[in-house]
């Protein structure tokens, strides 16, 4: 009997001793895996300031597809009832950006609350790019589809869970940001009603990180377009002094789509507001549809036009290049065609 208690006796305390060993694994285990993918999940981290507190929600959610998962931020404007069905416009974030720094850097939120819209910001992870560049130039081997699909999936989750209409949908983008909006907008026009770019490289110049750098440095070429392309129609603002993305890549998206709607250049026109840059309008028209418009700001780097000084990738001196998107994008949600 005394045997068989001091066997007992020392299996339980092996028992013990193995489910503490166990333990301490699986929790080392958990910490290794959270500080790896905290990045790609949501809740991992903590979340950043509101950028526009007390305009509206800034709200949090996980969009998930067969190139994983990636964050998102939505900015809800105060006073939306439940029945409401507002515009959605999504902004996809330059390099470096995430989409905290890049709602300070527009100030979309702001002009959001006064016209009722919500604002989507989809989250580049540093797992799938370390300097948070969406991939919008790796299409041979289907990243760049992969995160189009998921910038979608994010889409389909705010129409779903807070009412946007699916009707009126834009999509705009800085930098890299503008190179995805713009490859988005050629994969699936149907989608959305415009699109603007600012700084960035249109479709079809580049399929690897190689050729990415070619194209932004405006050695690409132009790409090969067939007419009668239902593209949504496109806003492209650019600057002339900017020796991140050549400014000749902001010619050949006006040239992709007016080629595609068979348009024709029907306007061109100098304006300066007040002591901002002067910029150059050019309007692509068939009809009196727009089918692109081009502005080209004198004396703008590679920034976001008009913004605050205090902000990276933000210039106060230029135009206001939200103001200017957000006409374009109205315009075209009121347009019946």
């Amino acid at each position: 009997m005394v045997r068989r208690s001091s066997t007992a006796a020392l299996r339980k305390a092996w028992n013990q001793g193995l489910r503490a060993v166990t333990g301490q694994v699986m929790r080392a285990a958990t910490k290794v895996a959270r500080d790896a993918t905290q990045d790609a999940v949501p809740g991992l981290k903590k979340t950043p300031p509101h950028p526009s507190p007390g305009l509206g929600d800034w709200l949090s959610g996980l969009a998930t597809g067969r190139a994983g998962m990636r964050r998102f931020r939505l900015f809800r404007p105060a006073g939306l009832s439940a029945g409401e069905h507002p515009p959605l416009i999504v902004m996809l974030h330059g390099c470096g950006q995430d989409p905290a720094g890049f709602a300070r850097s527009t100030r979309m939120n702001r002009l959001a609350a006064r016209q009722r819209f919500l604002v989507l910001y989809p989250e580049q992870s540093r797992l799938a790019n370390p300097q948070r560049c969406w991939n919008w130039f790796d299409t041979e081997s289907g990243r760049a589809q992969g995160e189009a699909a998921l910038i979608l999936a994010a889409i389909d989750q705010v129409c779903l869970l807070h009412g946007a209409d699916r009707e009126r949908v834009a999509i705009v983008g800085l930098s890299a940001g503008a190179s995805m909006a713009a490859l988005l907008a050629t994969l699936h026009p149907e989608r959305f009603r415009a699109v603007a770019m600012h700084s960035g490289v249109p479709p079809g110049l580049a399929a690897s990180a190689t050729t990415a750098l070619r194209a932004m440095r405006g050695k690409a070429g132009a790409a090969a377009i067939e007419g009668g392309t239902a593209w949504p129609p496109l806003l492209v603002i650019q600057g002339n002094q900017d020796r991140v993305v050549a400014a000749s890549n902001a010619f050949e998206a006006v040239r992709q789509w007016a080629l595609a709607a068979g348009a024709a250049t029907v306007r061109d026109r100098r304006l300066q507001r007040g002591k901002r840059l002067p910029m150059t309008v050019v309007e692509f028209k068939r009809g009196s549809s727009v089918a692109a418009t081009l502005v080209e700001i004198d004396g703008l780097a590679h920034a976001w036009s008009g913004g605050p000084a205090k902000e990276p990738y933000s210039d106060p001196s230029g135009p206001d290049a939200t103001a200017m998107i957000w006409r374009f994008i109205a315009q075209r949600f009121a347009s019946k065609e």
